[in-house]
């Protein structure tokens, strides 16, 4: 019965969609005689590149097979708009094609982002760069600007910058769950240039992430609770919770939530963090010390250092070796994705 109904709705959707578009607006000389209103059904069939029969047995709400390719076909024929294109595969039970990622989350975005202090909060793309920050997340980790590029990546900090080890309370199994989400979250992107220049690059730079990652293991991208320990501030308990951006394709906001009542207590002080109020003391930096080796591409590093000399800082809570921090309202950083 439900399959039924689901059908009916579909074959009542396409004929209002297909009554609303004129011939004209179509392509298509209207001729005399013409009391249909909109389209006649052989003419989408025509548009789309389907029979007749075939078409009018949909919005029949016969029992059918219905393919992704046609439903595209389709949609192209009626004009219809990304929001009754989604309805449409919604009603013929049919995944959408996932849809190609922007160019990143807009103003509006980051002052959501902004807006969730005291909570960190950070932006992914599809691929999971780092595309946006607020001051919180800058202080429970560190500056992600004053990298390249292409090293602002939450999969290659985890599992190149031997000082992830120490803030993620539970390293080895945050590093695997890690591994598994993203293999789980960018199951389509395989092919993509960056997609293969991240994992290419991470399998030549670290022996963990190659073992892992050829075990093919999958996880869900949900809401989970994670522990810290940082230096400045102490042990921190966030809770998870991932939103996605449906005016930025492939961007997801992850917010940071405090656990307890002492973890609430202390994320003021990673603002202060971020603002470099104590300049005695080394604010959580990026993670990145002499240790660290190789290139997001796969390149050796044999300076050990992943980035230009000066835009690095201690993480041992001694003498900083980086310039002075830049303004808070500058100050950017991420932590690993639930």
């Amino acid at each position: 019965m439900a399959d039924l109904q689901r059908r009916r709705s579909l074959a009542e959707f396409l004929r209002s969609r297909r009554e609303r578009l004129t011939p004209q607006r179509a392509g298509i000389l209207p001729g005399p005689r013409r009391r249909t209103p909109g389209l006649r059904r052989e003419e989408v069939a025509q548009l789309s590149g389907v029979s007749v029969t075939w078409y009018t047995w949909l919005e029949q709400a016969r029992d059918i097979t219905v393919s992704r390719q046609v439903l595209m076909s389709l949609a192209r024929a009626l004009m219809l708009s990304a929001v009754e294109r989604r309805h449409l595969f919604a009603l013929a039970g049919v995944p959408l094609p996932e849809r190609p990622p922007g160019r990143g989350p807009g103003p509006a975005l980051q002052r959501l982002v902004d807006a969730l202090e005291p909570n960190p909060a950070y932006l992914l793309d599809a691929n999971w760069d780092l595309v946006g920050w607020n001051r919180a997340e800058a202080g429970l980790i560190g500056d992600p600007g004053q990298l390249e590029p292409a090293e602002r990546n939450l999969l290659w900090l985890v599992f190149t910058d031997p000082a992830m080890r120490s803030l993620l309370t539970d390293w080895e199994g945050q590093a695997r769950d890690l591994i598994a989400q993203f293999r789980t979250d960018a199951r389509q992107r395989a092919g993509d240039p960056r997609y293969e220049q991240l994992t290419g690059g991470l399998r030549e730079s670290s022996a963990e992430f190659r073992t892992w990652w050829d075990a093919h293991d999958l996880a869900d991208l949900g809401s989970s609770r994670r522990r810290f320990c940082h230096p400045r501030v102490g042990a921190l308990t966030l809770d998870y919770v991932k939103l996605a951006a449906l005016d930025a394709p492939g961007v997801k906001l992850f917010a940071c939530l405090p656990a307890d009542a002492a973890t609430a207590e202390k994320l003021p002080g990673l603002q202060e963090c971020a603002a470099g109020t104590a300049p005695d003391e080394a604010a959580v930096a990026l993670p990145g010390g002499p240790d660290r080796k190789g290139t997001p591409d796969g390149k050796e590093d044999p300076d050990g250092k992943g980035a230009p000399d000066g835009k690095r800082e201690a993480l041992s809570g001694t003498e900083a070796v980086a310039p002075a921090p830049p303004p808070a309202a500058d100050r950017r950083s991420v932590v690993p994705p639930p």
